[in-house]
């Protein structure tokens, strides 16, 4: 095992980990309910932590994240509406047309 990362809370190292598992990397959350204790531990220390289980897939694991944290570069104006779209989609959330080719 090898720690991954320090996520800013109990949620966002959950979802972290499902996505990499999702994606073929083995995770796991450690430090999951240290919170409980912040204060008799330092508050740094009580933060979950996101660990891969083979110490391999660590650079994989970590360009993923950096992947999808990344801002969505993809931005279209919608033929009909003219209204900016960002990210992923492929049609316009304002009139539903499909984007350009």
């Amino acid at each position: 095992m090898k720690k991954l990362l320090q996520a800013p809370n109990l949620a966002i190292a959950t979802l972290w980990a499902d996505q990499l598992r999702s994606a073929g990397v083995a995770t796991s959350v450690q430090r999951a309910y240290a919170s409980s204790i912040a204060g008799e531990i330092p508050p740094d220390q009580a933060l979950p932590e996101v660990w891969v289980d083979d110490a391999a897939d660590h650079a994989r694991a970590l360009a993923l994240l950096d992947e999808w944290r990344r801002r969505p570069e993809r931005r279209w104006a919608c033929p009909r509406c003219h209204e900016i779209v960002e990210g992923p989609f492929d049609l316009c959330w304002n009139c539903g047309a499909p984007a350009p080719a």
